[in-house]
């Protein structure tokens, strides 16, 4: 879990953030990148003026599964950065068969649709050169901004500003409760889609740019 700052943010000369949130703006984030868009709103106020989270998450797939964090998910991260055994097991936990199991369960609606050029393009992306070191922390939760739906909501409260909140009717059920829990903070839409699991953006972009773009025109 990556901690809040303790002060006033301090934002360095040549951050690209500084540059790239040069003027009031709209964000996209989908997925994990939500925690760290809302980071940006409650921490640096001014620079986003509104919102949109896509199938927003704030933990990673393991601490999800095991219900938080565990002392032995940083032994995990010590494995897997060997650079013996590491890149092996890497490879078996990001084979085409294991990809596309985790694709059908719990990111894809449709069994199908990550398969072909799709399918290859994903794993190419597996296999650059020291993947397996980011993968392996962003699935063992080394890259939560927070810790806690709490500490999630929270981060959305201090942001303070409109948000619209995306996800599809097959969402899994932990997931969606996650997401769905956003309804209590002031100033956040939330928008069913009548489809679409976790990565509803990839395969329904139509629906969600139209989401979108309601939301811009308002």
């Amino acid at each position: 879990m990556i901690p809040p700052p303790t002060g006033p943010p301090i934002i360095p000369s040549n951050d690209p953030l500084k540059l790239y949130f040069r003027y009031r703006t709209l964000v996209v984030a989908a997925g994990h990148a939500a925690s760290y868009a809302l980071y940006q709103a409650a921490y640096r106020h001014g620079t986003i003026e509104r919102l949109v989270l896509i199938a927003p998450t704030w933990r990673g797939p393991l601490p999800t599964m095991m219900g938080g964090q565990r002392p032995w998910f940083a032994q995990v991260r010590v494995i897997v950065d060997h650079w013996g055994i590491g890149p092996l097991l890497y490879r078996l936990n990001v084979s085409r068969f294991v990809v596309t199991r985790m694709a059908r369960e719990h990111v894809y609606e449709d069994p199908g649709w990550l398969s072909g050029d799709r399918l290859s393009a994903k794993l190419a992306v597996t296999r650059t050169p020291g993947a397996r070191h980011a993968s392996v922390r962003f699935v063992s939760g080394a890259l939560d901004r927070v810790e806690s739906r709490a500490a999630f909501l929270d981060l959305a409260r201090r942001a303070d500003l409109p948000i619209l909140v995306i996800y599809g009717d097959q969402t899994p059920p932990r997931s969606r409760a996650e997401m769905e829990a956003l309804a209590e903070v002031p100033g956040a839409e939330l928008r069913l889609l009548p489809h679409g699991k976790l990565s509803i953006h990839e395969e329904f972009p139509e629906s969600v740019a139209g989401a979108v773009k309601s939301f811009l025109n308002r």
